[in-house]
């Protein structure tokens, strides 16, 4: 059999081979773009719970918010001082972005590689790709879910079937990424039933649909698989009684209980500690190592946390909405790059990858060198910025018909239910909303190109009819 080259490619298909191969490019090219922070650092970012994620293939159980599959996918990049793994985080967020680029109107491959460019200057997008850590991919599937719910005839069946896999995988990363992404759904589907009389494009369903479930099925299987237990991570109501600790609601609760109810909490109840990190993770201080670890406690925890719902149900709703608020003003790249919290990831890599703590140590974020305020000074200011300018060009965009319109409210969804889901269960850190700010930019950025795109046609029909 023989293969044809390029001259022998019939003419109208050489055109389309030489454009894949140009975005291929682009794609190759943004990627070592958005990894020139770890290429400087001289070592893939790490956070102090990368060393728990590594653990969990190796010590074959669950830990709290810990995915063992996440674990797997580092272990597996062990060899090569874990180079392989931000390499495909990078690898995807090029890709990804590129296709909403392209998805959006941008079809030359060299608009993609500006647009990228700009995200790594102006964003957190290289810092939490070249971080050890699940958090990039909750953009990428956030803008995976928009490709294919609202821009599926733009793509191969390849990059629909590549899409859904990413969001399967992320799914199974990280519950939270779960949680975000069915709040994300709740979303498009009352926009499917909504869209004909609000006069949008109605989205598709399947698809985001069946990359969920998928998803929930590759966090069983992966965790059955490694750990031997057919459960989800850990860790659901353990979060959510921490943080209505830290709110106080748990001490209201047990005073109001533990005159009728057998809470072993209650031996507790008047030297419980302030914050949700004292709770969690203060083996030395905290009732919850006294009363026998994360998992003996998990029953009771569940318990309280019903309780406490049902005892101040509207005063709960509000600790939230504030909790949404705070979080969506949260958002400065930096948080978990210190270096001097990673004691235990340093200890997991001196167990198990040996071979990479010359490099580990000898690393920027080790030395504590790196300096992210005047960073800040520009991704802050612009995060809130791009944050607030989201419902303002979501109704510019539908008053003016522009494809865009689906783009930036799916990134206002997204940054609604990713703080939503944080306040909820994890509490307020910069860290938790500035990774998602890439999409709020992104729909920014394009949405104002579009318009401007819009406004040019407009004054030429204007011209040509004088």
């Amino acid at each position: 059999m023989v293969f044809p080259g390029h001259d022998d490619l019939p003419a109208q298909d050489r055109p389309r081979q030489t454009q894949s191969l140009q975005w291929a490019g682009v794609s190759l090219a943004s990627a070592i773009m958005i990894l020139l922070p770890a290429i400087w650092n001289g070592f893939p970012f790490v956070f102090p719970d990368t060393g728990g994620y590594l653990l969990r293939p190796f010590a074959h159980d669950l830990e709290l918010g810990r995915s063992a599959l996440y674990g797997a996918f580092l272990a597996a990049g062990l060899s090569l001082d874990f180079w392989p793994d931000v390499a495909i985080q990078a690898l995807l967020s090029a890709w990804i972005i590129s296709l909403v680029a392209r998805s959006s109107g941008l079809q030359r491959p060299s608009a993609a590689f500006v647009v990228i460019a700009a995200l790594c200057l102006s964003t957190s997008l290289p810092w939490y790709a070249d971080q050890l850590m699940p958090d990039i991919f909750v953009p990428l599937a956030v803008l995976a879910i928009y490709l294919i719910a609202f821009a599926a005839t733009n793509l191969r069946r390849w990059e629909t079937a590549s899409l859904i896999a990413v969001i399967a995988f992320a799914v199974a990363f990280h519950m939270s990424i779960c949680a975000v992404l069915l709040l994300l759904f709740a979303v498009i589907a009352v926009l499917w039933v909504m869209a004909p009389a609000i006069r949008l494009p109605q989205p598709r369903l399947f698809a985001p649909a069946l990359g969920i479930a998928l998803g929930i099925v590759l966090a069983l299987s992966s965790n059955y698989v490694i750990a031997g237990t057919a459960a989800f991570t850990p860790g659901g109501s353990n979060f959510l009684f921490a943080r209505m600790l830290e709110d106080g609601f748990v001490k209201s609760y047990l005073d109001h209980a533990c005159g009728t109810k057998a809470y072993s909490l209650c031996a507790y109840r008047d030297s419980l500690p302030s914050t949700r990190d004292d709770w969690l993770w203060d083996d030395d201080g905290s009732p919850l190592a006294k009363l026998g670890g994360w998992r003996k406690f998990a029953p009771e925890a569940s318990r309280i946390v019903a309780g406490s719902l049902m005892l101040q149900p509207l005063e709960q709703l509000r600790a939230v909405a504030r909790g949404t608020l705070a979080q969506l003003e949260a958002a400065a790249t930096g948080d978990g790059f210190e270096g001097k919290y990673d004691w235990h990831t340093e200890w997991v890599f001196k167990t198990y990858a040996p071979k990479a703590m010359p490099a580990f140590r000898a690393a920027a974020e080790q030395r504590g060198a790196i300096d992210f305020h005047l960073l800040n000074l520009l991704q802050l200011p612009l995060a809130i910025s791009a944050t607030l300018l989201l419902p303002c060009l979501f109704v510019i965009c539908w008053r003016c018909r522009t494809p865009a319109a689906t783009l930036v409210l799916t990134a206002l969804a997204a940054l609604l239910a990713n703080a939503i889901i944080c306040a909820m269960f994890s509490g307020i850190a910069d860290r938790y909303q500035i990774r998602i700010i890439p999409v709020a930019v992104l729909a920014d950025g394009l949405a104002g190109y579009e318009l401007l795109r819009l406004l040019r046609r407009s004054k030429a029909a204007i011209s040509t009819a004088a």
